[in-house]
């Protein structure tokens, strides 16, 4: 993802762009920004980035101005000490809007949201109201993710989903691997990850790993009423499937 930063405290940012770095390591964080003018001049003559963290009360006046002499490409999340311009924010490109001083864990929250939803965003036609993303979803007009951006070193690469057997999460990190046992780490987490992948390709075997239904290729009984997954490619620890979520992978793997 390529974000861009516009805060005019020095320590709000350098606080804001140590946790981001933390938080999404894979992130590029092309500029910085403490001004309407600043940040308008730019996105007047570059692509839009991916995402905007946001400011509202900037060093040359309120953020909401760089709307009305840009026609935004972004989705934003808003930072601010003021809880009184939240509804305003909600009128444009808002994800999320947080208060500071904030915490990592609403950063987490925030940036979690924004993936969750950016398989519905249209880079040529961007969806202006967090409203109609919500009824979207309640209406069931969901597309899932077809493609996922991944990294190995120093390079990034897109995977189709139907090329990758299996994703799973150790340490806050998740790694995708391939049914070639190519093994690329993913900046989403896997609660999000669900959220996007097709349940009928895809299901969450246990809170460790989401699996491809054309990863399993046996499923044992085991002790308590759980089931064990064989998965090729191998993973590298068994994949034991809870009794709650025992019938609902049988009648997955029988759809």
């Amino acid at each position: 993802m390529k974000i861009i930063l516009i805060e005019d405290e020095i320590y709000n940012l350098r606080l804001l762009e140590e946790m981001i770095r933390k938080l999404r390591p894979g992130w590029e964080i092309l500029k910085t920004f403490d001004s309407v003018k600043a940040t308008v001049s730019w996105l007047q003559k570059n692509p839009h980035p991916d995402l905007l963290f946001m400011d509202i009360q900037l060093a040359d006046g309120l953020c909401f101005s760089i709307f009305d002499r840009v026609d935004v490409k972004s989705m934003v999340i808003f930072t601010t000490a003021y809880d009184n311009y939240a509804l305003r924010a909600f009128k444009v490109n808002s994800i999320d809007y947080l208060l500071k001083p904030f915490k990592e864990k609403d950063l987490e929250a925030a940036i979690e949201k924004f993936e969750n939803f950016w398989f519905f965003i249209d880079r040529k036609n961007i969806i202006h109201n967090y409203a109609e993303v919500l009824d979207a979803v309640k209406r069931g007009e969901k597309k899932f993710r077809k493609r996922i951006l991944v990294s190995k070193g120093p390079a990034f690469y897109s995977l189709m989903t139907d090329d990758i057997a299996y994703f799973y999460s150790e340490s806050r990190i998740t790694t995708a691997v391939t049914f070639r046992k190519q093994n690329h780490i993913v900046d989403f987490s896997l609660d999000a990850l669900e959220e996007e992948l097709d349940p009928a390709v895809f299901f969450r075997a246990n809170r460790q790993i989401i699996v491809n239904i054309n990863s399993v290729d046996r499923v044992d009984n085991y002790f308590g009423g759980k089931l064990k997954a064989r998965l090729n490619p191998p993973f590298h620890e068994m994949v034991v499937v809870s009794r709650l979520k025992a019938k609902d992978i049988k009648q997955w793997l029988g759809k």
